[in-house]
């Protein structure tokens, strides 16, 4: 059976932790805001001798609403079908193919992940002859996949037209 000391210090630590979480997200939450609130005002003051009192509260006004109304119209609409996207049937394509295709879609994270690596991983001789020798494997296997794709693209009698 725990010893009750041990369980009330770790509910002790729990709750503390569980209350410093809460404290952070509040303070950035309200620095968030208030950045807002200052991005906000810095506008207004900055169009005011353009467009006057009024008009530079309307511009700002009018675009903070744009701003809202976009962020909300992006948060509910449909997500797009996988069948719209890309091949018609993505089962068939090879793992290359899939991997050129997520780092098409997320060339930020791509290249985010390929630096952590780097950078986690470049004093491990062993990970990096592997790295470099999967880079290569990967590389042949494309130039074999665009070769076979190109041969079967052709049209018939292209080669025999001299």
């Amino acid at each position: 059976m725990p010893d009750s000391d041990k369980l009330q210090g770790a509910l002790r630590k729990a709750v503390a932790a569980f209350l410093g979480f809460m404290l952070g997200f509040v303070l950035l939450v309200a620095l968030l805001l208030t950045g807002f609130y200052l991005l906000v005002n810095a506008a207004t003051i900055a169009l005011t001798p353009y467009l006057g009192g009024a008009g530079a509260l309307a511009v700002t006004g009018l675009s903070c609403l744009l701003l809202l109304f976009l962020f909300f119209y992006r948060m509910t609409r449909p997500l797009p079908s996988k069948s719209s996207e890309g091949s018609a049937d993505p089962s068939s394509s090879t793992p290359i193919e899939a991997v050129k295709r997520l780092i098409q879609k997320n060339p930020l994270e791509a290249a985010m992940a390929a630096f952590a690596l780097g950078v986690v991983e470049q004093g491990d001789p062993r990970m990096k002859s592997l790295l470099i020798q999967g880079g290569m494997a990967l590389a042949k296997e494309a130039e074999r996949q665009q070769g076979e794709s190109g041969a079967e693209s052709e049209p018939p009698g292209a080669a025999n037209d001299s």
